[in-house]
């Protein structure tokens, strides 16, 4: 995956992972490894997680 320019706002589609699907993701804080912020959708939709950029599979909207 090319390197993506994320900054906080900034909403991302994360991959599907054990039995969660792929999932609207809004970031709060950009690190060098990992992200930082809160489902948007999807079953965990509301929780906080900190997904690896490598679960990143697009960016679909900028803050």
């Amino acid at each position: 995956m090319t390197e993506l320019e994320l900054n906080p706002g900034d909403v991302v589609i994360i991959r599907a992972f054990d039995d969660v699907p792929e999932h609207l993701f809004r970031v709060e804080v950009v690190f060098e490894d990992c992200v930082t912020g809160f489902a948007v959708t999807g079953p965990l939709a509301g929780s906080y997680g900190e997904p690896a950029l490598e679960m990143i599979v697009r960016l679909i909207s900028t803050n």
